[in-house]
């Protein structure tokens, strides 16, 4: 049964990820956050964070050791957001091609698979992408677009500019089966990937709002007021 009586968020431990920052990022907005592998804080969340680094087949590994794939696919059925980042995102997919083929979480039909390494007269853009890049925000995650059910409140890029720059760590991009469900592309050299997504409650961000600045704050300001 959830409890309705506190909001608060839980940012789901399985051994990996920026644990603290996101929960840093939270507090600084106002949101209480809890870093958490319990199932039942899990489901009783008004808000669970995946984050995320590393492989994605170990840690789909400690997922299931720690007894939390069918928590966080309940919550995705539940209406409650789901935010995943990094590896979290990549994680809602239905598969990675990482060192192999690895079952994901299956929340979101797609597939994980290798960024492309390009080159051009000026530049070699090489993998794995580590630093800034810009986004280019998609017409579904325009404020005004029908597309979005729940309109402006329910898009955590609102208030986004355009080409706003975001802090990027990965050599693996999703490729969501929806393109409805991408809110954002970004490009490394010739190369574009989804860089942000939304189906229905769950979020996926590949790069880190937490270590994104003033921007990466935002989204987490948009998340309590989504919440309030």
């Amino acid at each position: 049964m959830r409890n309705n009586s506190i909001a608060y968020v839980a940012i789901v431990d399985y051994g990996t990820g920026n644990l603290f920052s996101v929960m840093q990022a939270c507090e600084r907005v106002g949101l209480l956050a809890t870093i958490t592998s319990s199932p039942q804080e899990i489901l009783n969340a008004s808000v669970v964070i995946l984050p995320g680094v590393g492989a994605f087949g170990e840690a789909m590994k400690s997922l299931r050791k720690v007894g939390l794939v069918e928590p966080l696919q309940k919550v995705a059925c539940s209406g409650i957001p789901l935010i995943g980042i990094c590896l979290g995102m990549q994680l809602l997919m239905t598969e990675s091609h990482e060192f192999g083929r690895h079952l994901g979480l299956g929340i979101i039909e797609g597939e994980v698979f290798r960024m492309k390494e390009t080159q051009n007269a000026v530049h070699y853009y090489k993998v794995p992408q580590v630093g800034w890049n810009r986004i280019q925000l998609t017409e579904v995650a325009s404020e005004g677009s029908r597309k979005l059910v729940g309109g402006p409140k329910n898009n955590l890029l609102a208030g986004i500019e355009q080409n706003a720059f975001m802090y990027f760590v990965h050599s693996y991009y999703c490729k969501p089966n929806d393109i409805n469900s991408v809110l954002s592309v970004t490009q490394h050299g010739e190369f574009t990937f989804c860089s942000a997504l939304r189906c229905g409650n769950v979020y996926g961000f590949q790069f880190h709002p937490e270590k994104s600045g003033s921007l990466g704050l935002h989204i987490y300001r948009n998340l309590a007021r989504m919440i309030q």
